[in-house]
């Protein structure tokens, strides 16, 4: 390295660029600054190519990746994990994630308390799956139905398909949330405390509930009995439009991963079970209890989702009053017929 001091070891103006680095400098600066921009966009900048997508334990991921869909797409997805759909509602409110797939009842809850997501797609079961939606208790409890809840301590996730089963459940049997001890917890603590006994019921979704009936839980409440099993891709409300296109090609591809995950039930809960930690016997059984497909956003759906609405309120979980049609952006209504 060249010597820029004086002789009192004071640095001195270093000697002037020879005149061909002069002639190459404004070439070597374009480069660095398309090197520059080409980094920015491939993190997602006004180009839109990545799409970031959440997913929920034995949720859309493995769906995806076990079926191949999203191979040749146009885009780079990243994937983050979340325990539950309150969580990853949250990550799409808040602009942190794109779009994710949830259930009809904790979108209307997120929805209600304001937040700027918007229903893109939906998702329905092709059958009404028992077991996959339960209340369930220790196999030695004296709790033989919903109406044996009474004073019991209950525990679920805030504003939950398991929180919306267990008003409907109560409902059903003249019961009022007040007459339970209703406890909201993650799925994580509500299992611990379902194990140690803290608890006397849970209201839980697969593949948890898959995993406590193997350990012996029973059935008191199922959701077969109580909801229609709609599910809806969330998005974001400003990465809805400024990155339609690409999510509008999700969609579709996610649709198609639908079809082949009913067809090939044991390769996806192979995938499932490695990208989630599971037991293969409790991912399978998560593949088998939830057939889903596209269905269109359609009169029907809007019918059974005033339904949920109805029932927060009547039960005081929720207060706001947005417009339902304001809550939906259909990119993608599925193969004609598909209902």
């Amino acid at each position: 390295m060249p010597d820029w001091t004086d002789d009192e070891g004071v640095a001195a103006t270093p000697p002037p660029p020879a005149e061909g680095l002069k002639r190459w400098w404004p070439l070597l600066l374009a480069v660095v600054l398309a090197a520059g921009l080409y980094a920015w966009l491939g993190r997602g900048g006004a180009s839109g190519d990545v799409l970031h997508v959440g997913s929920q334990r034995g949720g859309t991921k493995a769906l995806m990746l076990a079926s191949g869909v999203l191979e040749g797409a146009p885009y780079r997805v990243e994937w983050s994990e979340f325990p539950a759909a309150q969580t990853l509602l949250e990550a799409i409110g808040a602009g942190a994630v794109d779009v994710g797939m949830v259930g009809d009842a904790p979108f209307h809850f997120a929805y209600q308390s304001g937040s700027p997501i918007k229903a893109v797609a939906v998702q329905s079961a092709t059958s009404r799956p028992r077991e996959s939606l339960a209340i369930l208790v220790p196999a030695r409890s004296r709790i033989v139905d919903s109406g044996s809840l009474r004073g019991k301590r209950i525990a679920t996730t805030r504003g939950s398909v398991g929180h919306y089963l267990l008003l409907r459940a109560l409902d059903a049997k003249g019961l009022k949330p007040a007459d339970v001890r209703l406890i909201f917890l993650a799925p994580g603590d509500a299992k611990a405390a379902f194990d140690t006994g803290s608890i006397d019921a849970w209201s839980i979704w697969s593949p948890y509930s898959g995993t406590a009936l193997a350990e012996g839980a029973r059935v008191v409440a199922d959701g077969a009995d109580y909801l229609s099993g709609y599910g809806f891709d969330a998005a974001n409300a400003s990465a809805a439009t400024a990155k339609k296109a690409i999510l509008t090609d999700y969609l579709k591809r996610e649709s198609h991963a639908l079809d082949w995950a009913r067809a090939h039930p044991e390769d996806y809960a192979e995938v499932l079970a490695k990208e989630t930690g599971l037991p293969l016997k409790i991912a399978l059984f998560h593949a088998r209890h939830l057939p889903m497909a596209r269905v269109p956003l359609d009169d029907t759906v809007k019918a059974e989702e005033r339904d949920v609405v109805a029932q927060f309120r009547k039960a005081g979980a929720v207060t706001g009053d947005r417009p339902l049609d304001d809550a939906y952006l259909p990119l993608d209504q599925g193969a004609p017929g598909a209902r």
